[in-house]
């Protein structure tokens, strides 16, 4: 039996869990979320993105009832959440900080929610346990949070805020404070979490790797507003603006005028080179300002004019960034334009064949890059 692919934002008779409905937020004058319509579904682990300032965290302290929408609601399970107080919700938050209780071990800090809700003891403590074993913190529980690793604290933060079986955790800039090779680990660690336990995870950050590991959706935010929701991988092959295609990952944009020919277009962008061709649904009209967004891994680079390639260019190396399996050539043409190529690396680095200032030829097809009305 094949497996059921989630994704629940394409079956019309889905229900969301959660609804944002023309929510507004202002603070004084300052729109921090500019009339916004979204829904999250049961079970998602749904990932806010964005630079600093950009309104994710106001959307999760509205979710968590610190702040309250200025216009429009915010349904959870069919129901408007404003009047509920945030120790009512069935919404937990994870802070950045962790919040730990400095003097409670890992068992009470878990436990410390299940006791203010006057559960029955035999509960808490088979809940702890199970909280226990789901984060691998069985062996901790007896240590105080100065006595274990920052990842652990991290561990007993998530298990702390699962222990109350929330419909819902918001998870704020989670990682933070973690270092690269354990975030990483991480991320998969809370992916397997989110999986087992069935809550819905909403996550809030700006690291855009973060959003596209862990995410089942994720949404680009700029300004109070969603610029686009869409799984990571449409995200990244079908970004539907400049904005979200030069946020996400490694890009170049090449900015011309279209022309239509054929099954798509051809794109002047540099006097003296040869038009671009590029395959597209997009529509745009003759002489319509446009955008070309390639990825660096989708630029062949070769010493020889290939032969037969839809684009292809001579450009000289100007920088390499060699990032250990990858790297990344930065070529510039002779209008100046500067486009990047990338290749695995799978030969040692003596045997490399390009360098510094050699003059190479880029090439890609008519269907590499993604067209964009400018």
């Amino acid at each position: 039996m094949g497996q059921t692919i989630f994704e629940p934002w394409n079956d019309p008779s889905a229900k969301p869990l959660i609804q944002f409905k023309n929510v507004t937020k202002k603070f004084g004058d300052f729109v921090a979320i500019d009339n916004q319509t979204f829904d999250i579904y049961a079970q998602e682990f749904f990932a806010l993105l964005g630079p600093s300032g950009c309104g994710k965290t106001t959307m999760m302290r509205m979710l968590a009832g610190f702040e309250t929408p200025t216009e429009g609601t915010i349904l959870l399970g069919g129901e408007d959440i404003a009047p509920i107080p945030p120790n009512k919700r069935a919404v937990n938050m994870m802070f950045q900080s962790y919040a730990l209780f400095p003097h409670l071990s890992v068992w009470e800090n878990i436990a410390f929610g299940l006791k203010r809700d006057s559960m029955p003891k035999p509960d808490i403590e088979a809940r702890v346990a199970e909280m226990l074993k789901l984060t691998r913190l069985e062996q901790f529980a007896k240590r105080k949070p100065h006595q274990i690793s920052g990842g652990q604290r991290q561990r007993v933060a998530l298990a702390r805020s699962l222990a109350k079986a929330p419909k819902l955790l918001l998870l704020d800039e989670p990682l933070g404070a973690l270092d690269a090779k354990l975030r990483q680990d991480t991320q998969f660690e809370l992916m397997d979490i989110q999986e087992k336990t069935g809550t819905t995870f909403v996550i809030v950050t700006h690291d855009q790797e973060e959003a596209m590991t862990v995410a089942s959706r994720v949404a680009v935010m700029d300004d109070g507003r969603i610029i686009q929701v869409d799984t990571p991988a449409r995200i990244y092959e079908s970004p539907n603006s400049v904005y979200v295609a030069d946020f996400i990952g490694d890009v170049t944009i090449l900015s011309g005028t279209a022309t239509p020919r054929d099954d798509g277009y051809d794109i002047a962008f540099a006097e003296g080179q040869p038009p671009l061709r590029s395959k597209s649904d997009t529509r745009l009209d003759k002489g319509q300002a446009c955008h070309l967004a390639i990825r660096p891994e989708k630029v062949s680079i070769t010493a020889e004019k290939p032969v037969d390639a839809a684009n292809a260019m001579q450009g000289k190396i100007l920088d390499i960034a060699y990032l250990g399996n990858l790297s990344t050539y930065h070529v510039q043409l002779p209008n100046g334009q500067i486009i990047k190529a990338q290749t695995a690396n799978t030969r040692r680095l003596s045997r490399r064949s390009f360098t510094w200032e050699d003059d190479v030829w880029l090439s890609w097809t008519d269907t590499a890059g993604v067209l964009l009305a400018g």
